[in-house]
């Protein structure tokens, strides 16, 4: 059973914690934490999460069956396969691939999270397998919410308080961020698709006309696997 469960609230906070004393569950919910959790569920063998769109162009000259996905602001990046939509993550697309992802936000927090005992990918597509983890788990544990371009953003908060629900019967200590998470979470939990619909991103990405992976990101408990950080990749947990 964890200890502390703490909430960072944006990844330029991140700075304030001793990552290396949490398991760090990493949160990017429209869309990039939502296309991994999907990608690694649907025989992704691996995804390997890179801070810049050139380290993610450097794959292509490796030779090797690479499928490079890169994001900014929303929209893929041109020349590259695909971006961070979950419908790109299909078994029929990434069965036994494995793709190099690059986002705004979420390999962002990754890449800031590194020295962390563990480091986990968490979604609502996976909520319930993580939160079940989680609890088994004997170390402190940071939900690291990778926010837009470092300010805070509801999304995120709202899925680090689903957590913090199927958690918080435990003898668990809560800060400040985690308490106020868990309340956001109270206010949006009967109807989140109509509580988050007023959010910033989901404005940014009504307006590049992808309302349906808002939506799809937004199915609670549809995969059981735990994307892992292992090395430079993320990996099923075993």
């Amino acid at each position: 059973m964890p200890n502390n469960l703490h909430v960072c609230l944006s990844p330029a906070l991140i700075p304030l914690y001793a990552v290396e004393e949490y398991i760090v569950v990493i949160i990017d919910i429209f869309r990039a934490t939502s296309s991994i959790c999907y990608g690694i569920d649907n025989g992704a063998e691996a995804i390997i999460p890179v801070s810049e769109v050139e380290e993610c162009a450097a794959y292509r000259e490796k030779g090797l069956d690479y499928l490079l996905a890169a994001e900014r602001n929303g929209e893929v990046v041109a020349g590259f396969d695909f971006g961070n939509s979950p419908f790109s993550y299909t078994k029929e697309k990434v069965a036994g691939k494995t793709v190099v992802l690059t986002t705004t936000n979420g390999t962002h927090a990754l890449h800031l999270s590194r020295s962390a005992k563990k480091i986990v990918i968490g979604s609502f597509l996976n909520l319930t397998a993580l939160s079940d983890w989680l609890k088994t788990q004997k170390e402190n544990i940071l939900l690291v919410c990778a926010g837009w371009k470092n300010n805070f953003n509801l999304e995120d908060t709202i899925f680090a308080g689903a957590v913090i629900e199927q958690l918080k019967a435990l003898d668990v200590v809560l800060d400040d961020p985690a308490i106020a998470a868990n309340d956001l979470y109270q206010i949006a939990k009967d109807d989140l698709p109509g509580y988050l619909a007023k959010t910033s991103h989901s404005e940014r990405l009504k307006k590049l006309g992808i309302e349906k992976d808002i939506a799809f990101c937004l199915n609670v408990d549809i995969t059981t696997a735990i994307p892992v950080l292992d090395g430079e990749k993320l990996v099923k947990l075993p």
